[in-house]
């Protein structure tokens, strides 16, 4: 599923570049042609290495901690109260323990349903984080192409084979951190 991912995010990146380029970016005259060059990207380490996903990353990682840990603690409440419950049973009608226990059920699915959306919402964001960083690269990646006089950038995982010199990941990387820092100004992710 992430090579998947991996995959649709890099025709994205290379999709976008293309129409960036045919819309927005010429190239400049003193840049170096090589013609038919192709470049590549690493999109993972250019994301987990840069300012901006670093910044993600940690925010992430705290937000899932945060809901592992808040979690846990509910997860303790509810088995104190379900054995609480058992311990009652010898002393309660069978009426009223069917309706504590019904009860009990109702709020324990009620609380793992709103913690899963809590998970999902997590995940989302973070997906939403990430798509909004590739967007925002875009024009960055575009002035990299047309310096380099190369036709096309794409992501390192789809080469069999290749030169180490085709890859722009840590130039990217410097220029995406110049252009967009760690994400946290909002003028920094407004893109096309």
């Amino acid at each position: 599923m992430a090579r998947l991912r991996g995959r649709g995010a890099a025709f994205a990146v290379a999709f976008a570049i293309a129409t960036c380029l045919t819309g927005q970016i010429s190239r400049a005259q003193d840049a170096p042609v090589v013609p038919g060059a192709i470049l590549t990207i690493n999109q993972d380490r250019l994301f987990a290495e840069s300012q901006f996903g670093k910044a993600t990353l940690e925010r992430e990682q705290a937000e899932r901690a945060a809901h592992a840990a808040e979690n846990l603690r509910m997860e303790q409440e509810l088995e104190t109260e379900e054995r609480d419950l058992t311990v009652r049973r010898a002393t309660l009608p069978g009426e009223e323990f069917a309706r504590l226990a019904e009860d009990f059920d109702r709020r324990a699915e009620d609380i793992r349903a709103t913690r899963d959306a809590q998970a999902s919402e997590i995940r989302e964001r973070a997906e939403e984080d990430r798509r909004r960083f590739f967007r925002a690269v875009i024009p960055v990646l575009g002035e990299l192409l047309t310096e380099t006089g190369a036709v096309a950038i794409i992501d390192k995982g789809a080469i069999i084979l290749s030169l180490s010199a085709i890859d722009v990941t840590d130039e990217a990387i410097k220029r995406v951190d110049a252009a967009l820092g760690d994400g946290s100004t909002p003028d920094a992710t407004t893109g096309p």
